[in-house]
């Protein structure tokens, strides 16, 4: 919390306790993974745990978490303060209304299980989940490249640099000149005694309005131009930062470790294709894979090249490390994320709110990348996770979960392209 969030203050104590704990829950899933597939603890013992973990982790996502972001939503209304943990209610149930509701469009599970049973909230929360996922994932393979990739930067020099401060300059001087003039009619205005002496009543107004003092300035006028001015140097100066900053990565290209995040790019774009294109294939013949990528990748070396190994061995130690990477890049990007989000858009009053709701989409998250995670696991290592969770239609998740990204990544594309086409006008413009 200190480190995410010390730029703001949190000052409630059960918002500090509700994120630390989801978080804390949170890892702790992944860290159950590892060990199902190192094998560390009994398996009664990770059987218990992983119930444990799912029961604490749904308890705060769909009770705890949003019951709290209603009360603190409601606490910020004045007319409603007073009977605020009545209106907190009526906003968790509606919440849970909605929650339940979004189940019925969706094959999720068996018809067979109970109201509040683990299967029943971990699949509609395994559906915002895997949406929020997709939806993060399809951006990212697009922005990903468009971010390291030199080929989509554009030619900026210093005199484009120094033309644009100039205008700026020459648009701060004009500001200060008409405020000068509207300070000096106010000054001259006053000293006439014209400030005390304002005319009254409606006719008053009227005649204000239609004459003037002889010599004096139109102040509104004059105004009306300093907003403009104003609006426009806004404008130039965000325009002159992007500028400073595509030059840094244009020299920064240059340099070996630019070098390196552009090959980068280049591979991430073919990933991204080709992820498109699977995820188009997977949509369109209906498939789902039934191996996981390790022990295929291990199959297809020792039928066609030939090489013999320890399968077993190596599909345990390579999956550790797949799942470890999938692990902490989960973890760092989301939190990168979320931080980004909180600073954008957070304020004294909106801060324990937006905590609590990054807090919710951090469990949700979470919990959906261990319902994705699983189909990267070898068949033997997924078999209590499998227990877990019950009877899921986890085909669903992994098709809807390629639908949402194909959806993501060619928006990102079209918005991405559009912003870069329009970059150069804007700059020709100004």
């Amino acid at each position: 919390m200190r480190q995410l969030f010390k730029d703001y203050e949190v000052r409630q104590y059960v918002v500090q306790v509700v994120f630390s704990v989801t978080f804390a829950f949170s890892c702790t899933m992944f860290e159950l993974i590892i060990f199902e597939i190192l094998g560390v603890l009994n398996s009664s013992s990770r059987y218990f745990h992983w119930k444990l973990n799912l029961c604490v982790i749904l308890l705060l996502l769909v009770f705890m978490v949003p019951f709290y972001i209603g009360y603190f939503v409601v606490s910020n209304i004045r007319l409603l303060h007073r009977k605020r943990l009545f209106f907190a209610c009526l906003v968790w149930l509606t919440f849970m209304y909605f929650f339940w509701k979004l189940g019925d469009p969706f094959p999720i599970l068996s018809p067979k299980h109970g109201i509040l049973s683990i299967e029943q909230l971990i699949s509609r929360v395994g559906v915002i989940g895997v949406t929020l996922m997709a939806l993060l994932s399809g951006f990212g393979a697009v922005n990903c490249p468009y971010t390291y990739m030199s080929y989509f930067l554009r030619n900026v020099t210093d005199a484009d640099i120094l033309a644009l401060e100039r205008r700026l300059l020459q648009t701060m001087d004009m500001i200060i000149s008409k405020k000068k003039r509207i300070a000096m009619a106010h000054r001259t205005m006053f000293q006439r005694g014209e400030v005390h002496n304002k005319p009254t009543g409606f006719w008053g107004m009227i005649k204000s309005v239609t004459t003037s003092a002889p010599g004096s300035e139109n102040l509104s006028l004059i105004q009306q131009e300093v907003d403009a001015l104003e609006e426009l140097s806004r404008q130039l100066f965000l325009e002159t930062a992007d500028l400073h900053a595509t030059k840094e990565r244009i020299e920064y290209s240059r340099t070996f470790q630019g070098k390196y995040f552009n090959f980068l790019g280049y591979f991430f774009s073919i990933y991204c294709v080709w992820k498109i294109f699977m995820a188009t294939i997977n949509i369109v013949f209906d498939r789902v894979g039934k191996t996981d990528p390790v022990t295929r990748g291990i199959e297809i070396t020792v039928n066609y090249l030939g090489i013999q190994f320890d399968v077993k061995f190596w599909s345990q130690h390579i999956s550790f490390i797949l799942v470890g990477i999938i692990i902490v890049t989960s973890i760092r990007g989301l939190l990168i994320t979320l931080t980004k989000f909180f600073y954008a858009i957070s304020s004294s009053k909106s801060s324990n709110v937006i905590v609590l709701l990054l807090a919710q989409i951090m469990g949700m998250y979470f919990v959906s990348s261990v319902l994705l995670i699983r189909m990267s696991m070898p068949l033997e290592y997924r078999t209590i996770i499998t227990e877990v969770l019950g009877e899921l239609q986890f085909n669903f998740y992994h098709r809807w979960f390629d639908v949402i990204f194909l959806v993501s990544a060619l928006s990102s594309i079209l918005f991405l392209y559009l912003a870069h086409k329009q970059a150069p006008e804007k700059h020709m413009a100004l």
